[in-house]
């Protein structure tokens, strides 16, 4: 005979809290062991991130990230040369004049220089971001400086007012707007990043940005789930989009980039309203996972999740999503199951594969669930270190 339903409630849950334990690395205050192996396997002496899936390219978004999490580390080192790379590299030597370069790898000459020098807006908003907020946690000017020079190029060149709508952060500088439609990325903007933007820049407009986030995910979201990419027609609203127009592009789907959408607004600050009016916005994935073991790799733009289990990574950016809702409990403790079993014990990181993205998702989702850092009810970040 099988467990009551109330103890095998309990000792799944028991479960899933010491896998949590083993796979974010114990205690608070010891090392951050995911991040120690992800640096060891993804990040070179110089400070540049490789992504071994992408032919050893390194993307804006991956040093981006990578800074972020050096300074939630107090790992000022690794910061700086991180730092350096993305300028001297991506950003012709001045991130004061320069937006980065979203793409730098080897040509099929064997060069190794920029593949394509659009900027991302995600990164450069996660680098003026992290440049700020190590400017005042490390009480140095040069990087608050560094950062608002970014935000002055990024409201100049990366925002657009759609009308009808309100100003947006577009997903570049170029390429975007196309038959008077515009195509938006909502992963691009977390909301406690633009918040915190509005505070320090209370002139530009990361306010009317943020203002309008919830709108645009009520509004573009299919049955409660989110899509990569959107096209806003004025006048008509929102519609799911292919990232790449034309008659050759892929349908639209809620994926890869859409999963970080679910992380952000669970790492949200819950003391208000405002995690709670978009977790209403997003409902789709948390009634999913009530019933299914992980989360759909592709979720098709008529809101249908599609067969196939998603990676372990998805596991990691739907945690906190799961742990914003009052009665999610058993989805939350499936998915803190799963990844504790899809850990490698050898090198300490995730899936079969070890892939770049994964290792990300997992370090935003279990770097917030151990404490070592937050973020505000303005956006700052808080940080474990600060405490010690």
């Amino acid at each position: 005979m099988g467990l009551p339903i109330p103890r095998l409630r309990k000792r799944l849950l028991l479960t899933a809290s010491l896998l949590m334990l083993c796979a974010t690395g114990g205690c608070k205050q010891g090392p951050w062991t995911l991040w120690d192996a992800y640096s060891a396997r993804f990040i070179d002496s110089q400070g540049r991130v490789i992504d071994p899936q992408g032919e050893a390219r390194t993307t804006s978004e991956g040093q981006a990230y990578a800074l972020f999490f050096a300074l939630t580390d107090n790992d000022r080192a690794c910061f700086d040369r991180v730092l350096t790379w993305t300028q001297a590299n991506l950003a012709g030597g001045d991130l004061q004049t320069h937006l980065p370069a979203w793409l730098w790898g080897k040509t099929k000459e064997g060069e190794w220089k920029t593949l394509d020098p659009n900027p991302a807006s995600d990164a450069d908003l996660w680098l003026a971001y992290t440049l700020l907020e190590a400017g005042r946690l490390w009480k140095h000017p040069l990087y608050t400086n560094l950062g608002r020079a970014m935000l002055a190029q990024i409201a100049k060149t990366e925002v657009a007012d759609l009308p009808g709508f309100g100003p947006m952060l577009m997903p570049g500088p170029v390429g975007f707007v196309h038959d008077k439609n515009w195509t938006l990325n909502p992963s691009y903007m977390p909301l406690f990043i633009l918040e915190r933007l509005a505070v320090v820049d209370p002139a530009g407009p990361w306010q009317h940005i943020a203002l309008g986030i919830p709108r645009l995910l009520q509004q573009s979201a299919r049955h409660g789930f989110v899509m990569d990419w959107v096209d806003y027609v004025p006048g008509d609203g929102f519609y799911p989009a292919p990232q790449h127009p034309g008659k050759d592009a892929d349908a639209p789907v809620g994926s890869y980039d859409a999963i970080r959408v679910y992380l952000w607004v669970g790492m949200l600050d819950g003391g208000g309203k405002k995690r709670a009016g978009l977790l209403d916005a997003i409902p789709g994935m948390g009634a999913y996972l009530g019933n299914h073991d992980a989360p759909p790799e592709k979720v098709s733009d008529q809101g249908i999740p599609l067969a196939q289990d998603g990676p372990v990574g998805f596991s990691a950016a739907v945690l906190p999503y799961l742990r914003a809702f009052p009665d999610m409990e058993q989805p939350s403790a499936r998915q803190t199951v799963r990844l504790g079993k899809l850990r490698d014990a050898t090198t300490g990181l995730y899936g079969k594969d070890l892939t770049y993205y994964d290792q990300n998702l997992a370090l935003f989702a279990t770097g917030y669930l151990d404490g070592r850092f937050r973020f505000g009810p303005g956006g700052e970040l808080k940080v474990e270190w600060t405490r010690s």
